[in-house]
């Protein structure tokens, strides 16, 4: 299996899509002033980054219709739904989504950025030392 996406690429949509996971929505409250009874860690929670999202939809976007493909690939691969000796067939399952469906797909899938480490994983590849400088 070779890979046309680069590494690089890969490392990043994991690493955006945990970001994404990691959120959880903010503690609603309708008075301006905190109560007793208020979580004192509340301010720490975020609400999900619009921000990252559209830079994955962009990121995904970007791809040609064959790397594309390969995410998907690799994210079947990494949920169990195939393993790395089908990566052909994990391919061309990929490859009858079209473009929009797929790019929604990769977005809508809980744990991307597991699914995506383990299909790596399963090819002796990782993201080990990368985006450390980002």
């Amino acid at each position: 299996m070779e890979l046309t996406v680069s590494l690089e690429t890969i490392c990043r949509l994991i690493m955006r899509a945990r970001e994404l996971e990691a959120q959880v929505p903010g503690n609603e409250n309708d008075d301006d002033e905190p109560t007793d009874s208020d979580d004192p860690l509340a301010v720490l929670e975020d609400e999900a980054n619009e921000t990252i999202e559209e830079e994955m939809r962009t990121l995904l976007e970007d791809l040609a219709d064959d790397e594309l493909a390969e995410i998907l690939a690799l994210a079947l691969i990494g949920r169990g739904t195939f393993d790395a000796s089908e990566w052909d067939e994990a391919l061309e399952e990929a490859n009858n989504d079209g473009t929009d469906s797929i790019v929604e797909q990769l977005l809508d899938m809980p744990m991307l950025g597991g699914y995506l480490d383990a299909g790596l994983a399963a090819f002796d590849l990782s993201c080990d030392g990368m985006g450390q400088n980002d």
